[in-house]
């Protein structure tokens, strides 16, 4: 399956290839969540002109998906409709904290879910997200007022995502107790918690460098769509 490193740095194809397998689709060696999952496309460390059609044809003319690796040029069968810098954090050993106010969230919680990643815009959050790991949230008078759960789940690493708090309630450390909450979990399960953070999000790069968190990779994230014919 090839070094720690390398999984770290093409989670989304080794996710899609491994654990995260029932929630894919492929074509040869291109993979892809189910739309209604996550937008994420994943090919090979190396990938081959083959890989690219495979790729194409798994998408369909006119839909993009999500490529997130360090380096990937693309070869002239697909168009770059947007790009952004990522950066990626390992945590440290020994990370996870249980909080006590945090609620496992289910099914019949995603439209909340989906109406707080909305507000708050922390990344991609679908119907069927849900599906990809464990989601803990916090409620205040009944509303879910801020939430963090696993997304790429690969041999060795399971990754931190979704995490956000409404507007009204940020400044509390909300989203660091639930950081360290859903660390907890992963951290029993036997694997490492890790996560990703815009590359221009200054005040996240430096709460996660704050609470022990290294740098894996810094990646690129590539909205991409086959080019018409």
């Amino acid at each position: 399956m090839g070094s720690p490193v390398d999984v770290l740095t093409n989670p989304a194809y080794y996710a899609l290839t491994g654990p995260h397998a029932r929630l894919a689709e492929n074509r040869g060696r291109a993979w892809r969540y189910a739309p209604d999952v996550a937008p994420f496309l994943a090919l090979p460390d190396e990938p081959v002109g083959q890989d690219w059609a495979d790729a194409a044809e798994l998408l369909g003319a006119g839909h993009s998906a999500a490529l997130m690796r360090p380096d990937l040029p693309l070869p002239e069968s697909f168009k770059l409709d947007k790009q952004f810098g990522l950066v990626q954090f390992v945590a440290p050993d020994a990370f996870g904290v249980e909080e006590p106010e945090a609620v496992l969230l289910g099914p019949e919680d995603v439209p909340e879910m989906i109406a707080l990643t909305t507000l708050t815009e922390p990344g991609p959050f679908r119907a069927r997200t849900i599906e990809c790991g464990r989601y803990l949230g916090v409620r205040r008078d009944g509303e879910l007022i801020a939430m963090a759960g696993e997304r790429y789940r690969l041999p060795g690493y399971v990754e931190i995502s979704a995490v956000c708090t409404h507007p009204s309630y940020r400044g509390q450390g909300l989203g660091s107790r639930l950081i360290r909450a859903v660390a907890a979990g992963i951290e029993q399960s036997g694997d490492r918690p890790f996560l990703h953070t815009g590359a221009t999000n200054t005040d996240a790069i430096r709460l996660y460098e704050k609470l022990g968190f290294t740098v894996s990779n810094r990646m690129a994230v590539m909205i991409v769509e086959p080019a018409g014919r």
